[in-house]
């Protein structure tokens, strides 16, 4: 008898269906930079830093190099939380009247740090963000068109964040600066 009933109970369990979920559509995630900070430093001398969880997102300066810059930080926000911003070590120096730089990919610019005139030395200073542990993304990388360094003011277009700089020549060559744009994987 209880044979019978394994038997019974193991045929009614292979008959059983089961259904598996169904694949839960991908959450849609509301992103936004929002600005948070700016800070006026005198260029030549004072190496910045964007305070804690902020991004750089805009730069102006006016004048030669011993008239100050004033940078633009931004916190990203992913569906209303701050995203969690992990800075790098500062980059080598390269020569600022010929700096090209790009962030390595998926680091936002958070820091530069520049020395004297156009013949002295720019480094700069990246960072990795996260939300909910879960790296953020910058996509659709480009370059913004060309501004006087001495006469301007850049701010990164709505959901981006600054990637990089270009520099030649003296304060009244061309700066232009290299952006993307915030995401996440899937």
């Amino acid at each position: 008898m209880r044979k019978k009933a394994l038997s019974v109970a193991a045929a009614a369990l292979m008959a059983v269906t089961v259904a598996a979920p169904a694949p839960a559509s991908a959450a849609v995630v509301t992103i936004e930079v929002e600005r948070a900070y700016a800070e006026m430093v005198r260029e030549w001398i004072d190496p910045f830093t964007c305070p804690t969880n902020t991004v750089l997102t805009g730069r102006s300066h006016y004048g030669d190099e011993t008239a100050p810059t004033t940078y633009y930080c931004s916190f990203i926000l992913v569906d209303g939380e701050q995203a969690q911003v992990y800075l790098g070590d500062w980059t080598s120096r390269q020569k600022e009247s010929r700096s090209d730089y790009s962030a390595p990919d998926n680091q936002a610019v958070t820091g530069r740090w520049h020395e004297g005139d156009e013949n002295g030395y720019t480094r700069y200073r990246t960072a990795s963000v996260y939300w909910r542990g879960q790296r953020v993304l910058l996509a659709n990388g480009d370059i913004s068109g060309g501004y006087r360094e001495s006469n301007h003011t850049w701010h990164a277009e709505e959901n981006r964040v600054m990637t990089g700089r270009l520099h030649r020549g003296d304060e009244n060559g061309t700066t232009n600066y290299r952006f993307a744009t915030v995401t996440l994987a899937g």
